[in-house]
């Protein structure tokens, strides 16, 4: 449990940091993070960083994809977490 609940804490702060890198290398117009990398740790647990990120970077956000995708997947995110818990997965 305390594995789990560390890795996702990682990706989570994973996905905000890379947010806020992407949209200050956007500023400076260098080399930019993939959205492919953008959406790839928020689906694999990082998205409620990347939603926070999103929303104080204001970074993404007129980009449907992400609009839809990033809270999407915080959905299935939390949905998987309270099936775990009920099917006694997770204490």
């Amino acid at each position: 449990m305390k594995v789990i609940l560390l890795v996702l804490a990682g990706l989570n702060l994973l996905a905000f940091a890379l947010y806020g890198i992407d949209k200050w290398k956007a500023k400076r117009g260098a080399w930019r993070i993939s959205e492919a990398t953008l959406l790839l740790v928020s689906f694999l647990g990082g998205s409620l960083g990347a939603l926070l990120g999103m929303e104080l970077f204001r970074h993404k956000t007129r980009h449907v994809k992400f609009r839809v995708l990033v809270p999407l997947f915080l959905i299935l995110h939390i949905a998987l977490g309270v099936y775990m818990v009920k099917r006694g997965l997770l204490p």
